[in-house]
């Protein structure tokens, strides 16, 4: 109140006071108004200049008319930011009035907040050639942004309709994917921020980044990662032999000193895959933020997000194939409650069984409620059991609508939904068995019995025929040792009745066998970004690889009359962790020829020979 009560400091200026020089322009005598704009475009304009021009125009924002536009566009772009506190301040109290007054004015002065949420160019130029372009390194952009959000925060007071006219502006000002880690970087966490005092905009928010992130996503593939990793770590182990030997008296100074851990360690060898991983990192951070205050997990908080990211999830994520690393945000937040997973879980099976949706929709939450339950370290067995029961049930009734008609026959077209849900169920108990058999395995077998798993595989629908071979071979070998089903006969009698396709083209004909007939995913396959995957290993369940003895174990059935209290080396020992072992997984980048990087953490697609 005293800075403003105090008069201006005189500065050297030409023409005569603001409302004189206004009253001018509308006369059409334009020389001072000329002049005037002159001065407030010099780029050498002085702190006491600024201050004394902007306390001139808060008195006179009444003048400042559609008519003024382009007057108006000059003070916007006012070097006000990187000036001192007191610039800030009378320029925070310009924007108040103008908006207030003038609401005309309203979607420029949001532009010229919003186009402050990235950093700011540096362009190096020598002999008129840009030798340099990047992000400016200012120690006080935090504070730049601070100071932008009580920016938006004071023209939202004075205009309520502000988020309105602010979410197209949001949208246009987005970075392009191919601009900058930092620039994408600021302009995320800024967008983020305005939720926090813009609650009305929070869905339309996330709705915009989500779709931004999973546009990265899907354009670069799992393995076009994975091929990136390998050929940094090669040229990387080739720079480092080619070193080797050279300064070694460096060298042992620097064992004898603190171990120092490379940065570009961190590094995602692909570009886009680093903009992913850095985007993702701040998606999860916010998603903690919202959802704990005080370290305390805030239940309502946390259910509004989740309604929020459930509805961005059904919109986007949902429709979308094969994303590798966006969906995880709903993975995360549900790992903070046992009930939002469950929720999670309920509207997936909703999903699934309602006929009203597509049958690609249906599909891919049967892909969704298979990968949740098995990758989930935070659902406990007693929900996988309730799941399954839901599952097995549908499919049981299913088959009785569907066995006797005359749709009985094996078509992906026609069952799609079916042919997800039994893919799911065979997935769960690849990676819940030992689980639901643990401590009491008369009781374990009991139930797995009760599921009726023969009856779903020796249906005329032939699931067996339609699901990715891995999770056959694995389901095959599992319930083959706990006798639940013989499963080998319908898989051999496939083989036989599967044809190759043979295609035509200009390089000659191209024999290509379908092994995934549905076109199926497991969404929740093991997260390859490195810094962001640090918040999802924690509560992810990885494959336990199988040894050469449980490999011999799923040879053999289980004796018929085994005591409950008799130990199963299978059931009860501990397979070891991968530990960079490559094999092949049963994901939808299914090889039966190599091994990709992304199957670690994955089961393998191991081939069990049939019994003679």
């Amino acid at each position: 109140d005293e800075f403003i009560s105090s008069p201006p400091r005189k500065t050297v200026r030409f023409g005569g006071t603001l409302t004189e020089i206004l009253l001018k322009y509308e006369k059409g005598d334009t020389t001072d108004f000329e002049l005037l704009k002159h001065q407030l475009s010099d780029p050498d304009i002085k702190d006491a200049q600024i201050i004394n021009w902007l306390h001139e125009f808060r008195a006179s924002v009444a003048y400042l008319t559609k008519e003024l536009e382009q007057l108006v566009n000059i003070l916007l772009k006012l070097p006000w930011l990187r000036r001192s506190r007191e610039v800030v301040e009378e320029y925070l109290g310009f924007l108040g009035n103008l908006v207030s007054a003038q609401t005309v004015h309203l979607r420029p002065c949001l532009r010229m907040i919003v186009s402050q949420f990235v950093p700011p160019r540096i362009t190096i130029r020598e002999d008129d050639v840009d030798i340099s372009d990047s992000d400016d390194d200012d120690e006080n952009i935090s504070e730049n942004f601070d100071t932008c959000h009580r920016a938006l925060q004071t023209v939202a007071r004075y205009v309520p309709s502000t988020p309105q006219f602010l979410m197209p502006i949001l949208v246009e000002f987005f970075p392009f994917i191919n601009k900058s880690e930092r620039t994408l970087e600021c302009y995320v966490h800024n967008l983020l921020r305005v939720t926090v005092y813009l609650p009305t905009l929070r869905l339309q928010i996330l709705e915009l980044i989500i779709e931004k992130l999973l546009k990265l996503d899907v354009s670069t593939p799992q393995q076009d990662i994975e091929d990136a990793e390998e050929t940094a770590n090669n040229c990387a182990s080739e720079e480092k032999s080619t070193e080797e030997g050279l300064f070694d008296m460096e060298e042992d100074e620097d064992r004898k000193g603190n171990k120092v851990v490379s940065p570009s360690i961190e590094r995602m060898a692909h570009p886009l895959a680093e903009r992913l991983d850095i985007l993702m990192t701040i998606l999860f951070s916010y998603i903690k933020d919202v959802c704990h205050v005080d370290g305390k997990l805030d239940i309502s908080n946390t259910k509004d997000l989740y309604r929020d990211l459930v509805s961005v999830f059904d919109k986007l994520i949902l429709p979308t194939h094969a994303s590798c690393h966006v969906q995880y945000f709903m993975f995360y937040i549900c790992s903070f409650k046992l009930g939002l997973a469950e929720a999670f879980l309920d509207h997936l099976w909703k999903k699934l069984q309602d006929p009203n949706n597509p049958s690609v929709i249906r599909q891919t939450a049967g892909s969704y409620i298979g990968s949740f339950l098995a990758r989930a370290k935070f659902i406990p067995i007693v929900t996988v059991k309730a799941c399954l029961d839901l599952l097995v049930n549908w499919l049981h009734k299913y088959i009785d609508n569907q066995d006797t008609g005359a749709n009985a026959y094996c078509d992906v077209a026609l069952h799609g939904p079916f042919y997800s849900t039994c893919q799911a169920v065979f997935y769960t108990l690849i990676f819940r068995h030992k689980q639901l058999l643990d401590g009491n395995l008369r009781k374990g077998l009991s139930y797995l019995q009760s599921l009726n798993f023969e009856r779903i595989v020796m249906c005329q629908l032939n699931p067996l025929k339609i699901c990715i071979p891995s999770v056959v071979n694995l389901f095959a070998a599992i319930t083959r040792k706990y006798q639940l089903v013989f499963c080998y006969t319908i898989i051999e009698r496939n083989n036989r009745q599967f044809i190759p396709v043979v295609r035509s083209g200009t390089g000659g004909d191209l024999v290509q066998t379908c092994t995934n007939p549905l076109d199926s995913f497991f969404p929740f396959d093991p997260y390859i970004l490195k810094r962001s995957k640090k918040t999802i290993d924690p509560m992810y369940q990885f494959w336990e690889e199988l040894s050469a003895e449980d490999l011999e174990n799923l040879k053999k059935p289980i004796k018929k009359g085994t005591s409950e209290d008799e130990d199963d080396d299978f059931l009860k020992g501990e397979t070891p962790q991968n530990d960079g072992v490559v094999e092949i997984a049963p994901n939808s980048y299914e090889s039966n020829t190599r091994s990709p990087v992304s199957s670690i953490g994955s089961p393998a697609d191991c081939y069990v020979p049939y019994p003679l």
